[in-house]
């Protein structure tokens, strides 16, 4: 039996539980275990499903800030901007980019295949973080030796492959499985079983990944990488990587059971409750008593006893439950390095200018470290399209981001002055402002 397809499976099932919950606080479905009986006899199944959900914007805050602009050579000869930028925009990357650094994002890992499609097209393949497993070089961290995708047919059967340095090798389930990944004695081999050679690249790059029984069980890597790219999130060393949500999902329960709170006091204060003394009260057979008036805004109490009183009950203030909410959010932004006017759009005293610069310093730090480990990531991968494409051998890039805090035009043209004022010459001057050469010497000619 293949061990690895047990140490696959067996990962595959491990992180199932901690992707999904995650998935299910992005989306809005929260554990609201916490929900009082009062509540529950008060709103019944309304509002079952109801949560102040600030996940979303706790991830979408850094993928908007995460926007690649151009691959550049670090080492090696060549012009690769025509060749990275078909890879890219063939494989409409600009949009599927984004994809998978929401998934990072959002379940601490994203995992991306690259390899040749049906076409022999070089195809960037985003993945699930629930579908792909990778194994880690200890003596290298960061190097993956081995890494397993799986995923369901339309059979209901399921698929798994393995992805080594030197082959690929395919499997599939003797029987339909529904949800439960299948033991590892379940697995076989699909397609014909001998290995296709290195040598016959034209076979090589025809239909490598298909699902069917005409590729063979073995697909020989010639390239010596594993085909599989990792984005980890925060990750520690030799550690997966963390969810954005991780330190947020426990203030966000909090928050919820606040606003809850909330809805059970505006529940009972909507209607003020009254009352009455020195009145005689009747009884039923029972020896229960009976209201003596009858609560509306078309009916009036009245008593025969001139000494009775009536009156009401102060209303509840709600104002306590309000200041308790934005505590949450403030916590919210706390823990996890969100600015807070993304929590909280309508807060008074909005910052602008040099203030909300202060109010991002954190926030753009952590933009750019998370630019920092996916763009290695991302250039790892181009390196390896470039080579399967025959256009990068011995080929290294950087990747070349979008400024998380640009500044604006008054902002630029106010550090040229400055730049005048301790010596640059009125052409670099200008030249740093944007203006052409020849508009340079049109304007000193």
């Amino acid at each position: 039996m293949n061990t690895n397809i047990e140490k696959a499976i067996e990962n595959l099932r491990l992180n199932s539980g901690r992707y999904a919950k995650s998935e299910r606080y992005y989306r809005g479905e929260h554990d609201l275990a916490f929900a009082t009986e009062k509540f529950q006899n008060t709103f019944g199944s309304l509002f079952r499903e109801f949560a102040m959900n600030l996940c979303p914007a706790i991830c979408d805050a850094v993928k908007d800030k995460l926007r690649i602009t151009e691959f550049r050579i670090e080492a090696g000869n060549g012009d690769i901007t025509s060749a990275t930028r078909t890879v890219w925009q063939s494989n409409r990357m600009g949009t599927r980019a984004g994809e998978i650094h929401k998934e990072a994002l959002k379940n601490g890992d994203a995992y991306a295949i690259v390899w040749p499609n049906t076409d022999g097209r070089v195809t960037i393949y985003p993945n699930k973080a629930a579908n792909i497993t990778a194994v880690f070089d200890e003596e290298s961290p960061g190097k993956i030796l081995w890494a397993a995708k799986y995923w369901r047919t339309p059979d209901k059967r399921t698929r798994l492959n393995l992805f080594y340095p030197d082959r690929i090798e395919r499997y599939i389930s003797l029987r339909e499985s529904e949800i439960v990944l299948p033991e590892a004695r379940e697995f076989m081999p699909v397609g014909p079983q001998a290995p296709l050679p290195a040598s016959h690249r034209e076979e090589l790059l025809a239909g490598s990944l298909r699902s069917g029984g005409d590729a063979p069980h073995i697909i020989q890597n010639p390239f010596g990488i594993v085909p599989v790219f990792h984005f980890a999130n925060n990750s520690d060393i030799g550690t997966p990587g963390q969810s954005e949500l991780e330190a947020a999902i426990p203030v966000q329960d909090g928050l919820n059971k606040s606003v809850l709170d909330m809805l059970v006091a505006m529940e009972f204060s909507a209607y003020r409750q009254r009352w009455a003394a020195g009145i005689e009260i009747e009884y039923d057979n029972e020896g229960k008593a009976l209201a003596p008036f009858t609560a509306g805004i078309d009916h009036l109490w009245i008593a025969q006893n001139p000494n009775a009183n009536f009156g009401d009950f102060e209303a509840a203030n709600l104002d306590q439950f309000l200041k308790v909410k934005d505590s949450f959010r403030i916590d919210m932004a706390s823990v996890t390095g969100t600015p807070l006017h993304y929590l909280m759009p309508h807060m008074k005293g909005f910052p602008s200018g040099e203030s909300l610069k202060k109010a991002e310093t954190r926030f753009i730090a952590k933009v750019r470290d998370r630019q920092e480990s996916f763009g290695q990531t991302w250039a790892d991968l181009m390196s390896f399209a470039l080579m399967l494409d025959g256009k990068g051998k011995g080929i290294r890039l950087l990747t070349a981001w979008e400024d998380p805090a640009p500044m604006s035009d008054r902002e630029a043209l106010e550090n040229i002055v400055l730049k005048k004022e301790i010596g640059i010459s009125v052409e670099q001057a200008l030249l740093e402002a944007g203006y052409g050469d020849m508009d340079i010497q049109r304007m000193h000619g």
